[in-house]
Formats: C-alpha cells, structure tokens, sequence
C-alpha cells in the first residue's frame, strides 16, 4: 500500500475521499444532524425528498441551511415510494430543488413493516432514471442477480442492504455480499441495517468502497460520538482490507515471536 497515494472512490465524475456516507433523518434536531454529520466527516448526504425540507415548503426550517450544499454532496432519495412510476417522479423533484444536482438514490419499497425493497420495480425506475441522465446509486436486496442486472442497465453504484432498514443487525448474509463484489465493476456500498461499529468495519474489511447509514447514528444515545466511531470504524476497515489480512489456520498454532536460535531445555 502506498501511503502517498489518496485513497478515493468514484461515482460516475464524482470523487470522494470519505466512505461513510449518512442519512439526515431521525436526529432530535437540525442542530444535532449538523454536528453529528460533522463529526462523521461524510462527504455524502441523503436526504428523503418526501420526508425532509429541502426548499419545498416555503417558510419552515431547510436542511439546506443546516448543510449547505457547497460543504456537502447532496444524494436526494426516495424512500416511501412503493411503485417505479414514485420514485421516478420524487427524485425528479429532487433534482429540480437541487438545480439539476443529477445524483440520485434510488429506493422502491416492497413492504411498508418491513422495508425490504421490490426489485421488480427497482429495475424498472432503475432504467427510466438512467435513460433520463440520473447518476443512479440503488438500494437493493443482496441478490447477486439482480445487483448485476442494475449494473448492466447503467446504475453507478450498487447498494445491498446488510440487513432490515434500522434494524441494527449488522451483516446477515456476508456471503451474498461477496458474490456482488466479486463480480461488480462499479462500487458496492452496505446499505441498511448497520448497529454499530464493528458492523461498519467488517463491511470495509470485506472490500465495499463505502457503508451508508443513517439510524446507527441518529438513535445512538451519543449521536455525536456514534458518529465520530463510525467514522474511525470505517476508516479502520478500509486500512484493514489494504493492508490484507493474515491468513485463516485451522488448528495450526504459530508462536507470535521467532523461535529459531531460542536456547532449548533440556530434559533427563
């Protein structure tokens, strides 16, 4: 690993040094989300066109102005939306209140209890949002299958949940995750369910270019400081992939320091 050498990630002619990327949701405050997201060191922010004040209700508090937009990446959403035909149309406004900000998150809901995406309908908005110059980022479940059918289509980043939307469960099924990294040419980021650090290390040490969350951080009971731990977790993971851990032994015992030249006992 080169050192020297700054360690970025791209989505489509955006490029980003931090692989945290957060929700503005959930948080106490507009004040708490500015100082939680601060200390995060996010570059990227989400935000739910249907749910978050972004210019469209005149007169009441912006997140805008909490986050400007010349600090931060905005990355509009469309949680909430349950058809293609939704989501498309919310994240055309998001762009509109973003003067043509083309960075998107695209999300389509198959169950209101428990959030899991409907891929159907994913792959279809999927299409329309990239044949309309979207740079689209997609929530998807970890189906292989289809996290190489929304690449194939022109999607900028596949995103995976690890687990249920603000569940906290962490990384359920780590061996589908592998399979769309094997195969992706564009970056993977762990999407849903993070609780905790570890989560968002472990899902850095397996070679995602980044984790996004957003509950794990606003209903902490320190938000700050979760906040400032998923960074340093994050952070950690990354360093941990280049560095390229040891290998795995099964019953094979090796002393933590040399034993060539050690003078032996003797015994009678």
């Amino acid at each position: 690993m080169n050192t020297s050498t700054p360690d970025t990630w791209q989505v489509g002619d955006r490029q980003f040094s931090s692989r945290l990327l957060v929700g503005t949701g959930k948080y106490a405050s507009l004040e708490q989300t500015r100082e939680a997201i601060t200390a995060s060191g996010a570059q990227i922010v989400t935000v739910a066109i249907r749910r978050t004040n972004i210019g469209q209700t005149a007169g009441e508090p912006s997140l805008l102005d909490y986050l400007p937009p010349s600090q931060f990446t905005y990355l509009p959403n469309s949680a909430g939306c349950y058809t293609a035909a939704d989501a498309v149309r919310t994240l055309r406004l998001g762009r509109e209140l973003l003067d043509g900000h083309n960075l998107c998150k695209l999300e389509v809901l198959g169950d209101p209890n428990n959030l899991y995406p409907d891929m159907e309908e994913t792959l279809v908005a999927a299409k329309t949002l990239v044949a309309d110059g979207f740079d689209v980022m997609v929530y998807c479940s970890d189906d292989p299958i289809y996290a190489r059918k929304l690449e194939d289509v022109g999607c900028k980043a596949i995103m995976p949940l690890a687990s249920l939307i603000g569940s906290g469960m962490g990384i359920l099924n780590p061996w589908n995750i592998h399979l769309i990294l094997e195969k992706a040419q564009v970056p993977v980021i762990v999407d849903a369910g993070v609780g905790t650090a570890s989560d968002a290390a472990i899902a850095m040490e397996m070679g995602c270019a980044g984790v996004l969350m957003n509950t794990a951080i606003a209903k902490a009971q320190n938000p700050v400081a979760m906040a400032h731990a998923m960074r340093l977790a994050t952070e950690a993971g990354r360093q941990a992939f280049l560095a390229g851990r040891m290998p795995k032994k099964f019953y094979t015992a090796s002393p933590s320091s040399p034993v060539e030249g050690v003078i032996q006992s003797s015994t009678k």
